[in-house]
């Protein structure tokens, strides 16, 4: 009887594991389903925003292009309204792709990080501008979306630079801190002292990510003229 009890109860016992790891792979098997409606969502929107818009804001873009063409071409005065349309062209066809590059981004899969932003470096220079980076701290781990985040805003930052700026020179400054990453890429463009112009779709994407990590985040002109993009963000003490 006592043997029968023992069978009893390790057949129990083995029951209860099983159970226990179907249950695992079914939680498991729900989040992998989930994030791919997820993925494959974020994919559909991209599309359709690629599809709707890309087009109909490069033909804006380009009319606008030939109508300030022509119009100088015959010594006519461009009105500003013109300018106003084709610099706004080119400032959404950028947030456009700003955008459908966030939407195609898994963070389910690798990204670039901090190990990439030399390849930044290199990339601004070959634009011609003069662009140093500097790091400070004794580097350590960091989480992921932190790492991730920290590249794009230091994209972002050139990009803009390298755009409106009419900067010879960027600096980028990544500060490892005990308890924080903290990230500033300033440049000696044409910005002056002031107060800070309304960030575009680029950068108030960035600021939010920066924010729902608990992070904070600036992006105003310097008082020695030039613009400033500084983030910081919390991280665990490495052990």
């Amino acid at each position: 009887l006592e043997l029968a009890w023992l069978i009893a109860a390790g057949a129990a016992g083995e029951a209860l594991r099983q159970a226990e790891r179907r249950a695992d792979e079914a939680e498991r098997t729900r989040e992998e389903t989930a994030r791919l409606r997820a993925t494959e969502e974020r994919l559909h929107i991209a599309r359709e925003l690629h599809d709707s818009l890309t087009h109909q804001i490069s033909i804006i873009k380009v009319q606008a292009g030939v109508a300030v063409h022509l119009a100088r071409k015959r010594g006519e005065h461009v009105p500003e309204a013109l300018l106003a349309i084709q610099e706004a062209g080119r400032e959404a066809n950028r947030e456009l792709r700003a955008t459908l590059d966030t939407l195609r981004d898994d963070p389910g899969t690798p990204s670039h990080g901090l190990d990439h932003i030399p390849d930044l470096v290199e990339r601004a220079r070959g634009t011609g501008l003069n662009t140093t980076l500097t790091i400070e701290g004794r580097r350590h781990h960091v989480p992921a979306a932190v790492d991730r985040t920290a590249y794009r805003i230091v994209q972002e930052a050139l990009t803009n630079t390298a755009r409106h700026a009419a900067a010879d020179t960027a600096s980028i400054r990544i500060d490892y801190r005990p308890d924080a990453l903290a990230i500033r890429v300033d440049d000696d463009g044409k910005a002056a002292p002031g107060p800070a112009p309304v960030p575009g779709a680029g950068l108030l994407g960035m600021r939010e990510r920066v924010t729902a990590l608990g992070g904070r985040m600036r992006a105003e002109p310097r008082s020695e003229g030039g613009f400033s993009v500084q983030a910081e963000f919390p991280v665990g003490r490495p052990s």
